[in-house]
């Protein structure tokens, strides 16, 4: 029997035994016949006339410096979507936190905005096939999570105030998962200045076997001129001071070409299911002196295998006098998207806002 999973057009009519569930704040263990059942929370006072049933609870406040469950799932099965909006300020203020099948440490973690392409705080839509944001800060996740035994995720409220209302929806299938599937992870690293001629690395301590699946880059520039003269880099299982895969520049990484430019000297804004570069955020010309931009390219249809081991690099390059490369100094927040297998290997956690906070 069809199991319901990776799903597609072209297997969408097929049945299933799969039981599909939905985690929000107004069903918070996803139960059957248990959703809208709320006599408390952040609708109360709306509802106050309308009683039990009538948009009672849809969001939450994350109290300050807590790490707050907001999915907790026992089984086999897969997350098949994530819709979630807080205001802007909460994007890089809230660390979001994905454990699969009890284990201890996340195999995702990520400030909340910079996991849905929006690293900045600031609003931008993102038309793809695993990530789409919608206006006004919908957030939409698509990739599929498979996990076996259970499946746990958390938000973390990195400041000393109780946050804004928190709306989330998380839907699932409770259903067998085959032996060759994955689990998802998502780490994120930040590189702020990047020092003098050094590379910003995305991913250093992968080991097992997995593919690499995206990259999103909240790139801003110190400099003046074009910054994406640096090539991206994957060293597979045993490369050690030369890649596998060396890629020509950041733009033709992201799927654009000569430097992203228009010929009336604008950039060029796009969002592809598989590439793009929705946002670019222009000084003011007062306060918000810097050029910062967001860019994303999914794997999808050409993951990156590895069988060991996977690191992966950025160069940030500009152009100095005489037709030189200038390294860059840059602030490079990136998060990197990969399937493996469990066990993975850990990194720091994330617990200094001063790291994440966008200033």
């Amino acid at each position: 029997m069809f199991n319901g999973l990776n799903l597609s057009l072209g297997n969408l009519s097929r049945l299933s035994n799969a039981q599909t569930r939905s985690i929000s704040p107004e069903n918070p263990t996803g139960e059957r016949g248990r959703g809208g059942m709320a006599t408390s929370g952040t609708g109360a006072h709306y509802a106050r006339e309308l009683g039990t049933g009538w948009k009672v609870s849809p969001s939450i406040h994350v109290p300050a410096r807590t790490e707050h469950e907001i999915a907790h799932i026992d089984g086999s099965g897969a997350i098949q979507h994530i819709w979630l909006t807080i205001h802007p300020t909460w994007w890089r203020r809230m660390v979001l936190r994905m454990y699969w099948d009890g284990e201890a440490t996340p195999s995702i973690e990520t400030p909340l905005g910079d996991f849905f392409c929006n690293g900045w705080g600031v609003r931008c839509n993102v038309v793809s096939l695993p990530v789409a944001v919608n206006p006004a800060g919908g957030f939409n996740s698509y990739w599929e999570m498979p996990f076996r035994t259970a499946a746990r995720i958390t938000v973390e409220n990195m400041t000393d105030e109780e946050s804004d209302p928190l709306y989330y929806q998380i839907t699932y299938a409770l259903t067998d998962v085959p032996d060759d599937a994955a689990y998802l992870h998502a780490q994120w690293r930040r590189s702020n200045p990047l020092p003098y001629a050094q590379v910003h690395t995305l991913l250093d301590s992968v080991r097992g076997q997995g593919h690499f699946v995206g990259t999103y880059m909240a790139w801003g520039v110190h400099n003046n001129g074009w910054w994406g003269e640096g090539e991206m880099k994957f060293y597979l299982d045993d490369d050690r001071d030369y890649p596998t895969i060396c890629g020509t520049g950041t733009e033709d990484y992201f799927g654009g070409a000569w430097n992203f430019e228009h010929p009336e000297g604008s950039y060029g804004v796009f969002s592809t299911p598989y590439s793009g570069l929705p946002q670019v955020i222009i000084p003011d010309g007062l306060y918000k002196s810097q050029q910062r931009f967001g860019m994303y390219r999914w794997h999808i249809t050409d993951p990156i295998r590895f069988q060991s081991a996977l690191r992966v690099t950025v160069q940030a390059l500009g152009w100095r006098s005489n037709g030189r490369y200038l390294p860059l100094q840059d602030d490079i927040a990136s998060t990197a998207f990969w399937y493996q297998r469990e066990p993975h290997a850990g990194w720091a956690r994330l617990a200094d806002a001063n790291l994440l906070e966008v200033l």
